[in-house]
């Protein structure tokens, strides 16, 4: 009887400790591998937080409208294995962004790759190219 109990607590304990996991999205369910993009416009606002750091951009279509992109990037720490510091990309920086549309709606991103005007370009640490 005391046996059942400890295979019982252990396992109980090993599906709670589990649920934080599963909670985590993956990139499939929020981007579509078959559906790329390629921006260029105005960084508006960079949010560096977990899990996952954001890049928001201005870009601006053939008609002159303007649409406020949000691009998903990786998370911090593989920002920083891929050398990006907290000032590595500001309001104010022009770029160009190769990514993943988003499955729920336009202007939103999953960003694979950001070039410079200067053709530097740095990672964005795509859960495509990172799986979680």
């Amino acid at each position: 009887m005391e046996n059942r109990r400890v295979v019982l607590a252990a396992s109980l304990g090993l599906i709670l400790s589990s649920v934080p996991l599963a909670a985590h999205h993956s990139f499939e369910a929020e981007y579509d591998f078959n559906k790329t993009v390629k921006v260029s416009g105005i960084v508006t606002k960079v949010e560096w937080m977990n899990p996952h750091a954001r890049v928001y951009v201005d870009v601006t279509d053939e008609k002159g409208t303007v649409t406020n992109w949000n691009f998903e990037l990786g998370p911090i720490n593989i920002l920083l294995k891929n050398g990006w510091r907290k000032n590595s990309l500001k309001a104010g920086d022009q770029v160009t962004i190769e990514g993943f549309l988003s499955k729920v709606g336009s202007g939103l991103g999953n960003a694979r790759k950001i070039t410079f005007p200067d053709g530097r370009r740095v990672l964005g640490g795509s859960s495509a190219d990172n799986p979680q």
